[in-house]
C-alpha cells in the first residue's frame, strides 16, 4: 500500500489495473495532488509491482493485489471500475450496496434500456433494475448530477467523441432524421490482449470497419442526444447511423458527422451556439470552421476539438459535416473518468488531467 503523506486526501482505490483504461487510470490518479491511490487490484501479476508492468510509471509502492470487490472498496472514498463489459455488471451492482462512490469505464450501466443492453451487448443484463442508477458521466451534459452522485457510468470513447460533435444540436432542436457518422480509432480501443483485428502487422497497414451500423456505443450515442434535445424542450426526431472504422494508429478518435439542417443554418449561428453550449466546458475547444479537428493536435491530453464545414441547401436542406477528436484513453476514458471524480469529490474538475498533450 502506497504511503500516505496527507492523511485528509480521498482515498481511491482501482479494480481492475493491467489493461489500457487501468494503466491510464493509475498514472492520472498516482500523480494527482487532490487524491490518495493507495490500492490496485487484479487478477493477474498478483503481488508484483504495479511498474514492473506498467512500465511507463516511475516507483509507485503499489502492488498488483487480488481482493474481492467489497475487500478492495474497505476504507475508500472511491472505487474506479477497470474492468471488461459484462463483467462489471455483477461487481458494479456488489459494490453499489457499500458506503463508497463508483465510477464505472465498462458500459454495463450506461444505458436506460435492457433490452438496448441485451442486443448491443449480446447478454440480457444480470440486474436490469439498475440500469438507470448510475449518472451518465459526461461533463458537457451532466456536470451538475454528477457533482451529487454516488454512482456514474463514464461514456465510452466513441460515444464521448459523437456526442460532443454535434450536443449543441441536438440541445436547440436541430437534429432530424438520419444523423450520419464515421469515425475512425486507434487500436488501444480494442483493449490490451491483441486479437485478430489488432494485431500490428495488419492493422499498421490497413483500413477498414468494423460493426457497420451494429456498434454498442449505437444506443448510448442516441439516449445522450436524446437528453440534450429533452433538456432544450425539444421531442427527439433523429436516428444515428454509425459506421467505425478501424484506422491505424495506436490512440485517437476522428469522427465526421453528417447533419442536414434548416436552410436558414449558418456558419455565424453555429458559431454562436457551439461557443454557448460549451461555454463553461473547460476541455472542449471550439475551433470553428476555420480550423479543422485533428487527431494529432489532441493525443495525450483531456482535450475534445470540435469543428465543423457548413455546406450549400440541397433539396431544402443545408448539409453540415461536423468533425470532432479526442484521445480516446483519456478523454475517451480514464480521464474523463478522473473528471467525473474531481466533480464527484468537490475538487477542481480539471485537477489532475490537465496536463498538456504529446506532440506529434
Amino acid at each position: 500500500m502506497a504511503p500516505i503523506t496527507a492523511g485528509n486526501l480521498p482515498r481511491v482505490a482501482i479494480i481492475g489495473g493491467t489493461g489500457y483504461g487501468g494503466a491510464e487510470l493509475i498514472r492520472l490518479l498516482h500523480a494527482h495532488p487532490g487524491v490518495a491511490l493507495v490500492r490496485v487490484t487484479s487478477i493477474d501479476h498478483v503481488g508484483v509491482a504495479v511498474e514492473d508492468v506498467h512500465r511507463n510509471l516511475g516507483r509507485t509502492g503499489l502492488v498488483f493485489e487480488n481482493l474481492s470487490p467489497p475487500a478492495a472498496a474497505e476504507g475508500m472514498d472511491a472505487v474506479m471500475l477497470a474492468l471488461p463489459h459484462k463483467v462489471t455488471a455483477t461487481v458494479a451492482a456488489e459494490l453499489a450496496e457499500l458506503p463508497v462512490r463508483i465510477v464505472d469505464l465498462s458500459g454495463d450501466f450506461r444505458l436506460r434500456d435492457p433490452a438496448a443492453y441485451q442486443k448491443f451487448y449480446g447478454v440480457a443484463h444480470p440486474h436490469p433494475s439498475r440500469l438507470g442508477s448510475f449518472v451518465y458521466g459526461l461533463p458537457e451534459l451532466h456536470r451538475e448530477a454528477i457533482q451529487t452522485a454516488r454512482h456514474v457510468a463514464s461514456p465510452g470513447c466513441f460515444a464521448t467523441t459523437i456526442a460532443l460533435g454535434v450536443l449543441p444540436l441536438a440541445a436547440a432542436g436541430l437534429l432530424r432524421g438520419a444523423v450520419r457518422t464515421v469515425a475512425a480509432t486507434g487500436s488501444s480501443g480494442s483493449g490490451a490482449y491483441p486479437g485478430e483485428g489488432t494485431h500490428h502487422p495488419v492493422r499498421v497497414n490497413n483500413l477498414k470497419t468494423y460493426k457497420v451500423l451494429d456498434h454498442q456505443h449505437t444506443p448510448e450515442i442516441e439516449q445522450t442526444l436524446a437528453d440534450a434535445a429533452a433538456r432544450g424542450g425539444h421531442t427527439p426526431a433523429f436516428s444515428l447511423l454509425f459506421v467505425p472504422v478501424s484506422a491505424p494508429l495506436s490512440r485517437g478518435i476522428l469522427a465526421n458527422t453528417f447533419v442536414d439542417l434548416d436552410p436558414s443554418v449558418d456558419d455565424a449561428m453555429i458559431t454562436t451556439m457551439y461557443r454557448s453550449f460549451y461555454g463553461a466546458s473547460p476541455l472542449v475547444r471550439v475551433l470553428g470552421s476555420k480550423r479543422q479537428a485533428e487527431v494529432v493536435a489532441v493525443k495525450g491530453s483531456m482535450w475534445a476539438d470540435v469543428s465543423w464545414t457548413v455546406g450549400p441547401v440541397v433539396d431544402g436542406r443545408r448539409h453540415a459535416v461536423f468533425t470532432s477528436a479526442l484521445d480516446n484513453l483519456i478523454k475517451g476514458g480514464a480521464g474523463q473518468a478522473v473528471q467525473s471524480l474531481n466533480l464527484m469529490l468537490g475538487l477542481p474538475e480539471t485537477l489532475g488531467i490537465d496536463a498538456v498533450g504529446l506532440w506529434p
